[in-house]
């Protein structure tokens, strides 16, 4: 007699990403995720001298998503944003930016899930929706000030901030020269002569980056 198929229990539903308390014996039905191959973020930080904790970035950012007017980002607690501007890479046109903090969050309709409270603050940028069968990529570009993960010690700088985009970039501050770099990445003098670090997060979380650098 042939022995009776076992058909293993199968988690239903279940949208844990890789190792954040989901049993690993089971099938994730239902998982979305997203694709890192094709994630077209770019992301590129210009630390300003440590004594500002402060640093300016651009971000770079397709949205394929039929539909989707607006680009979401929610600010870390810890920091603080300003000066923030975007632009249609596609165009050239300048796009409308506001900074929403608590409430006037959820009254623009906008969701960002766990992450809001009273004090969530959130930049968003609009531009017209994406029409079927095209793309826009978009330019923003904000200073954040962080004085508990950007600072110095000793006269020594530390960056100590973690990376969720594909494709990092940071460039030291001018004056400054790596002396430590926990996170594998590729080191070069960019066009500006600044010492600039590449990073690639290929995994589905982040990457806690944990640079030093002493003054010339």
């Amino acid at each position: 007699m042939a022995r009776p198929v076992v058909i293993p229990t199968i988690e239903k539903a279940e949208n844990l990403p890789p190792g954040q308390g989901r049993d690993k014996s089971k099938v994730r039905m239902g998982f979305n995720f997203p694709e890192r191959a094709f994630q077209t973020r770019e992301i590129v930080y210009f630390l300003q001298q440590p004594e500002t904790h402060s640093f300016r970035l651009y971000h770079d950012y397709t949205e394929t998503e039929p539909g989707i007017k607006n680009y979401v980002n929610v600010v870390r607690a810890g920091s603080k944003a300003s000066n923030p501007s975007a632009l249609n890479l596609d165009t050239g046109q300048p796009l409308k930016v506001e900074t929403l903090v608590g409430n006037a969050i959820k009254e623009k309709g906008i969701d960002i899930g766990s992450d809001f409270s009273l004090t969530a603050e959130a930049i968003v940028i609009w531009f017209d929706p994406v029409k079927q069968g095209s793309t826009t990529r978009i330019r923003i570009e904000e200073t954040y000030t962080d004085p508990n993960r950007y600072l110095t010690v000793n006269n020594e700088l530390i960056w100590d901030r973690a990376f969720g985009r594909v494709h990092n970039t940071l460039v030291l501050p001018d004056g400054w020269w790596l002396t430590a770099n926990a996170i594998p990445a590729t080191v070069f003098l960019n066009e500006d002569g600044l010492v600039s670090l590449y990073y690639v997060n290929d995994a589905p979380g982040d990457i806690d980056v944990f640079v030093k650098a002493l003054k010339k």
